[in-house]
């Protein structure tokens, strides 16, 4: 499973001709890639990364202060373009990303437990064509895979 988590200071996704489904403020955006491998225990190790990975400033500006202590807020976005194989030839291959069903499945087990923690927790929609806006704080950009 992989995340690409970005600081932000803003962000929302809107459907629809801009539908706003989801909107946060201080915290995270994270773009979520399910692969055909990935298991609810896979999902279980991601989500602690994601909500203890420290990349808030504290008093010194040094990265040390995570989602959980900054009580900041989380937007989960399905990506399933995330696990495309992009190692040869011009055009990407989505052979490693789940199929829609388990993705589905994952990725709301995902955000499930994501909403049984203290923070606040939005989401985009599975399968939709969404347009997702940030304000990129920093910019501060990581890759987090987990297996």
């Amino acid at each position: 499973m992989i995340a690409l988590l970005q600081r932000v200071s803003q962000a929302d996704v809107t459907i629809n001709e801009n539908q706003t489904i989801a909107q946060i403020g201080q915290g995270l955006l994270v773009l979520i890639g399910i692969e055909k491998t990935d298991t609810i225990a896979v999902a279980d190790r991601l989500l602690k990364r994601i909500l203890n990975y420290r990349v808030f400033s504290d008093a010194d500006d040094k990265m040390n202060l995570s989602l959980l202590d900054i009580k900041g807020d989380l937007l989960l976005v399905p990506q399933f373009t995330l696990p495309a194989d992009t190692r040869k030839g011009n055009r990407p291959s989505f052979t490693p990303a789940a199929p829609p069903e388990q993705g589905k499945q994952l990725f709301d087990y995902l955000l499930a437990q994501a909403r049984l923690q203290t923070v606040t927790v939005e989401a985009g929609q599975f399968a939709a064509d969404m347009q997702v806006s940030l304000t990129n704080d920093g910019p501060v950009t990581f890759w987090l895979q987990v297996n």
